[in-house]
């Protein structure tokens, strides 16, 4: 009448199949909890928008599920400057600025105000990069590898943006004075 072993099988299935299911979801929150910060930051430093940030970080996080069994910290940055890359023009080559004699940063104290708008108005190429290298820490290599653009040009606009900083936070500091 009743076969047993047949719905226990099929019970069991079930069973394990939620597990893993469970298990997945599980990784994707540990990935998810683990990135979005750095995600989020970047976004919001890109664009200066609370909700285009939060739209790009969803946008990123959809898409490395989507596209990665088990995605890695890799993944989630190449999949957030893939979305970045989609609303800025981050692969354009600007000529570096010219410093004037004694703009350096190390003579005064800067505050953070300061220097984030200061960064909010660099070109969106060289902000990403100025980001990623001198705030997160990437290597140029890394960077190069994740945008898929030499590393000279890396280096020269991470080079470009400390420059134009160092020259805006200089005439900031003349207008203050004065």
């Amino acid at each position: 009448m009743f076969n047993f072993e047949r719905e226990f099988s099929q019970e069991s299935n079930l069973v394990v199949s939620q597990a893993a299911k469970q298990s997945c979801e599980q990784q994707q929150r540990d990935v998810y909890e683990s990135h979005r910060h750095r995600a989020f930051s970047l976004a919001f430093y890109m664009t200066g928008n609370e909700m285009e940030a939060e739209e790009i970080l969803a946008t990123t996080f959809v898409n490395v599920f989507q596209q990665h069994e088990r995605p890695d910290a890799f993944a989630v940055d190449s999949a957030l400057l893939h979305e970045l890359s989609e609303r800025f023009p981050l692969r354009e080559e600007e000529a570096p600025a010219v410093v004037a004699p004694g703009l350096g940063l190390n003579r005064r104290n800067v505050r953070r105000p300061d220097l984030e708008e200061a960064v909010r108005n660099l070109p969106a190429n060289e902000r990403l990069l100025f980001l990623l290298r001198d705030v997160e820490g990437y290597s140029a290599a890394m960077i190069s590898r994740l945008l898929d653009i030499p590393e000279a040009q890396v280096q020269r606009s991470c080079f470009s943006a400390r420059v134009r900083l160092s020259q805006v936070l200089a005439e900031q500091a003349r207008n203050e004075a004065a």
